[in-house]
């Protein structure tokens, strides 16, 4: 039976794809406090993709579905110690099962740009005590990750399939099979030996939004990343 654990979450406005490389700045005072407690243990959270019309205690409430965020390099940015720079890659996928609330509620008209919202954040969590948790944490279960190789005439289909979704929806005459191989050379995309990575960037070429990409991540299997990928491509396009 696969082992439940709790980990930080950080909901964000993008999906996180596994061995995905992600650099982040952080300066609110919740999210420090997360990456402060990440580096005292595996150095590892949870990236998930905000949920549109939800909420935790008035923050963003995070998809159920995310990434393992293994953090590989933090450094401050300036001198005022306010700001962190940090280098992650995607590791596995999980679920969330429950959502464990942080300690204190958005407040009213915050502002997670300004030192006074800063401010506002770093009182309330002086009041609720040194062992609350500004942030989001959730108990998860790790999901397997979709290894191995794709079968080639599959991603040459999508290949196909993108191809014609982009001349479908192009106003130019500039759209051509020349240009596009470019596109796909630039973002090291022509290969004979196609992963699941290279479905996942494919599939971000096409997309119109996080959203499209989230689907991908809820794939169960090759097939099924497959299944979900034509039906990105396929969109818009006659029948």
């Amino acid at each position: 039976m696969p082992t439940e654990k709790i980990i930080p979450i950080f909901p964000l406005d993008l999906v996180l794809f596994p061995r995905q490389e992600l650099p982040l700045r952080v300066f609110e005072p919740r999210y420090k406090q997360l990456v402060d407690d990440c580096m005292l243990g595996d150095g590892q959270f949870g990236a998930c993709l905000v949920r549109e019309g939800g909420s935790v205690l008035g923050w963003s409430m995070p998809h159920s579905v995310g990434t393992i965020a293994k953090i590989i390099k933090c450094k401050d940015v300036g001198l005022d110690g306010l700001q962190l720079q940090i280098e992650t890659v995607g590791r596995n996928p999980f679920r969330i099962n429950e959502i464990i609330e942080p300690s204190m509620p958005q407040p009213r008209d915050y502002d997670p740009l300004s030192a006074e919202g800063h401010e506002i954040i770093s009182e309330m969590n002086d009041k609720t005590g040194s062992g609350g948790k500004m942030y989001i944490r959730a108990k998860v279960t790790m999901l397997p990750e979709i290894d191995g190789s794709i079968p080639l005439a599959s991603w040459e289909n999508l290949v196909f399939l993108w191809k014609k979704n982009i001349k479908h929806q192009a106003t130019s005459d500039d759209v051509t099979p020349g240009a596009l191989d470019e596109v796909l050379r630039r973002f090291y995309l022509a290969t004979d030996t196609p992963t699941a990575e290279y479905v996942y960037s494919l599939c971000a070429l096409a997309s119109t939004g996080p959203a499209d990409l989230q689907d991908l991540l809820e794939a169960e299997s090759a097939g099924d990343l497959l299944g979900r990928a034509e039906r990105l491509m396929r969109r818009g396009m006659p029948a």
